[in-house]
């Protein structure tokens, strides 16, 4: 027995000293993530290019790079910084080039508004510059070789001088021209000149530029800076045999994205994302993928009978749609073959698949995956059968792979008014996972039209894992509207569209305080954009909260729907314009209950923000000096609604909001201060606790 006793206790001690524990998550690290807008694979297949994202403190800007992966050797070769994002780079027809919108061009002055495009050579590994003129870019394309570019820039003005500064409002802001060019070139002499010949003029924006063979046709979608009316937002063609006439592909009410074409080039395929207006032409529902041939004009939709929402897609050679379509927290991969409506569900690991590409000459696929407990990668497989052994093939997020990271967990109630069911994620402070009686944060995402996701995407406006890492039970409530859970529960939200989110998410809360999960005496709730507005209005609702953080959010829907740049999203989820329906405007308005307000509120907003305008936070700001709320705003200059130009202004944005955190959110954080007592984990302490039991039991035997 007291050998038994004796190896008992050797092992305790082994076990002290072999447990290595991960530290928490801290703030610098939190902000220091690398995302990946952009994956595509060459038309050889031999290569993939992949796009990085990550914030450049020393440049107060955030820094995209364009790298050249080879698939054959499993190399990753850098091609360049100087990246600008509002074109995406596209490969040349053999593979052999790569062109980009530069993100400045160093070698011309700066007073000059001369723009350029690089082509990136994979054989010399050099860029090449090419002047393009003075107009804005908006949309290219490469044509059916090396030699010759399709390009889309935004027309100049030409009544400025009899204008001056003067600014016509509908005329210079909103019905904006396009021009299409074709630029030719000698790729093989980059030391001959460059000429730049015009297909045609058009009376639109044009967001996105197509070649394709089959009729020799030029596709492209259009666009406004306003979305006003979605009849600015069609696909069209032109035929180049006969570039007078303009051609109308569709005419819906739908937003058109994501335009990508089949190997032949007779499908045209498009992510549908629809709204519906006071026409009423369509009802409101999840973004679907269609297809319009364009030998007949048939429009086809992939997907049919599924009932979440699609987030991308990728076209195969061998005839097949792969789908990532969302369903509840989860976005997984599904496939449909053009020739049936069969939907298959590639079984793959839980969590968020994105941005999946397909190389044409071959069956490989690359795809982004991240889930909750696992930061974003790339990944790379040669069949969709290997898709749950998929090959990371980046390492740009390795250090958060050695952080004791929140354990999360979706969490269901119901509404008390008509028990529909909703749900949410709860984040857990590291090493409380299931705990009792905790602080909750309820961080309400935007939208309305988006969900939480079991996705590690960390971001100024997605810090559920910071703040449970501060200590925070995070709660992240999918209220009606939010995609995912089908037609009828995204599209419930109209004519109520704060009043029943608003509902949802407080039974959600009261639900957390029954099961004993949530301390009812310490409850901070935040929120960016319609997450902000939810919060304005969550505020009028409940005393209950010690705390808010309002993010570019609105108060007055009416003012809100005159100055935004999307009014049609107001009129839709209010039942209508303001002058028809005023009871609604008002009731489902923050300002107009402004005085049942107590919670101390912290209030961030971008200086130039259209989506959610600025003055929103203003009046916020006012109505709640007045009401003598403790009350704070801060703005970030030139900021827009994403705060996309500066990373330092989402540091700052959430910095403060912790500081707000801990000063109104009646939470002790003082046991958590040392970085040196985090690290001794209850697994440790109780191995401790069975190490010295031991002494005791050998000491009395």
């Amino acid at each position: 027995m007291l050998i038994q006793l004796y190896l008992l206790l050797l092992l305790q001690i082994l076990s002290c000293f072999s447990i290595e524990t991960k530290s928490k998550l801290n703030f610098d690290e939190f902000f220091n993530y690398t995302t990946f807008p952009l994956l595509k694979f060459s038309s050889t297949g031999r290569h993939l290019l992949i796009q990085t994202k990550r914030p450049s403190w020393n440049t107060n800007s955030y820094e995209n790079t364009l790298w050249l992966y080879d698939i054959r050797n499993q190399t990753k070769k850098f091609i360049t910084t100087n990246l600008r994002t509002s074109i995406q780079p596209q490969w040349s027809p053999s593979g052999n080039y790569i062109v980009f919108l530069p993100k400045n061009h160093s070698s011309i002055n700066k007073q000059q508004s001369e723009e350029y495009i690089y082509l990136y050579s994979l054989h010399s590994d050099t860029l090449l510059p090419i002047q393009i003129g003075k107009e804005t870019p908006l949309a290219l394309t490469w044509s059916n070789n090396d030699s010759s570019i399709y390009l889309a820039v935004k027309s100049i003005d030409e009544e400025n001088d009899l204008w001056k500064d003067v600014i016509q409002y509908r005329e210079n802001i909103i019905r904006k021209t396009s021009i299409i060019y074709r630029i030719d070139f000698n790729s093989n002499n980059h030391s001959l000149p460059v000429q730049k010949s015009l297909i045609r003029n058009v009376s639109f924006l044009i967001n996105q530029l197509l070649y394709t063979p089959f009729g020799e046709k030029l596709i492209f979608s259009s666009a406004s800076v306003i979305i006003e009316n979605l009849d600015d937002f069609e696909l069209y063609f032109i035929d180049l045999r006969n570039i007078s006439a303009l051609s109308k592909l569709t005419n819906n009410e739908i937003v058109e994205t994501a335009l990508q074409l089949s190997i032949d080039g007779q499908l045209l395929f498009f992510l549908a994302w629809h709204r519906s207006s006071n026409k009423k032409r369509f009802n409101d529902t999840q973004n679907r993928v269609y297809s319009i041939n364009l030998a007949n004009g048939i429009i086809t939709r992939f997907g049919e009978h599924f009932d979440g929402s699609i987030e991308g897609y990728t076209i195969t050679s061998d005839a097949r749609v792969y789908i990532l379509g969302q369903l509840g927290t989860e976005i997984q991969v599904y496939s449909q073959k053009l020739s049936t409506k069969d939907l298959i569900h590639h079984s793959g690991w839980n969590g968020t698949y994105e941005s999946i590409v397909s190389s044409y000459n071959h069956r490989s696929i690359a795809f982004v995956y991240s889930s909750l407990r696992k930061p974003m990668e790339v990944y790379f497989i040669d069949t969709m059968s290997q898709l749950i052994s998929a090959k990371v093939i980046t390492n740009e997020n390795y250090l958060f792979t050695q952080r004791n990271l929140p354990k999360t967990k979706v969490y269901n109630w119901r509404n008390e008014d008509d028990h529909r069911l909703i749900e949410g994620l709860l984040h857990y402070p590291p090493e409380k996972f299931q705990s009792k009686n905790l602080p909750l944060l309820v961080l309400i995402h935007s939208g309305p039209y988006a969900a939480s996701l079991n996705r590690f995407n960390l971001a100024w406006n997605n810090w559920a894992t910071l703040a449970a890492s501060k200590g925070w039970l995070v709660f992240e409530p999918n209220y009606r509207g939010s995609t995912g859970y089908g037609n009828q529960f995204l599209s419930e939200i109209r004519a109520k569209p704060l009043s029943l989110p608003g509902k949802d998410i407080l039974c959600g809360i009261d639900q957390l305080i029954k099961d004993g999960i949530v301390d009812p005496y310490k409850l901070a709730v935040g929120g960016f954009s319609y997450g902000g507005i939810l919060t304005n209005w969550l505020i009028t609702q409940t005393k209950r909260f010690n705390v808010a953080l309002s993010a570019a959010g609105a108060v007055d829907l009416t003012s809100t729907w005159g100055m935004m740049d999307i009014p049609e999203l107001i009129s839709y989820l209010y039942g209508g314009f303001p002058w028809e329906v005023p009871h609604i405007y008002q009731n489902e308005a923050p300002i107009y209950q402004l005085d049942k307000v107590r919670t101390p509120t912290h209030i961030v907003t971008g200086e130039n923000d259209v989506r959610v305008p600025t003055s929103q936070s203003y009046i916020l700001e006012r109505g709640l000096r007045y009401l003598d709320i403790p009350v704070k705003l801060i703005t970030f200059p030139k900021g827009g609604h994403t705060l996309s130009i500066n990373p330092w202004h989402g540091k700052i944005k959430v910095r403060e909001e912790l500081k707000w955190l801990q000063q109104y959110g009646n939470q002790s954080l003082s046991r958590n201060k040392s970085n040196n007592s985090e690290r001794q984990t209850p697994t440790y302490a109780l191995q401790l606790y069975m190490f010295f039991f031991s002494l005791v039991i050998i000491k009395n035997i």
